[in-house]
């Protein structure tokens, strides 16, 4: 958050724009998000078995979140276009929620951050989980999908501490 806590995407009159980043300068940035997806233990278990009709479910939602977090700009109004260097989608199987967890790390040498393209990764990937295997559990959740830590820019380093709400 800015240090004066106010919206750096609206005008003083309330009009929206992309905001300025050409005098910023370039550094190294990374952010990482995640969310999960919960499910019966019988979607899980044909997931990990590989026995869903529409194949690799984890691979496709991989690709789908790298591709989604390369697509960022094109989906959220007003989030600047970025030439990524990495983005690494990773999804965790959790038999306890029972579900997956799924976390992306996004990398950029650039004049603003890559937190949404973090998001987004994570929530493509856990809709195409969903996507992929509702033809077998409808009932399937998704969420919370939240920012985990943030590095690079102006503002530094920020990390999610134990027991932030949503947390768990």
């Amino acid at each position: 958050m800015n240090d004066d806590r106010s919206l750096t995407h609206i005008g003083s009159r309330g009009e929206a724009h992309m905001v300025d980043v050409g005098s910023k300068a370039a550094s190294e940035r990374v952010a990482t998000a995640e969310g999960w997806i919960r499910m019966q233990s019988e979607t899980l278990s044909t997931i990990e078995h590989g026995d869903a009709k529409k194949g690799d479910v984890v691979g496709t939602a991989r690709i789908a979140g790298i591709m989604a977090a390369k697509q960022t700009s094109n989906l959220i109004p007003l989030c600047h276009p970025l030439l990524l260097s990495k983005v690494v989608v990773d999804i965790v199987s959790e038999p306890e929620l029972p579900g997956f967890r799924v976390e992306a790390t996004v990398e950029v040498n650039g004049r603003t951050g890559v937190e949404m393209e973090a998001l987004t990764a994570v929530s493509v990937a856990c809709l195409t989980l969903y996507d992929m295997a509702k033809a077998i559990d409808r009932g399937m959740e998704i969420g919370p999908v939240r920012l985990v830590s943030k590095s690079g820019g102006r503002s530094g380093t920020w990390t999610r501490r134990i027991g932030e709400a949503n947390d768990q």
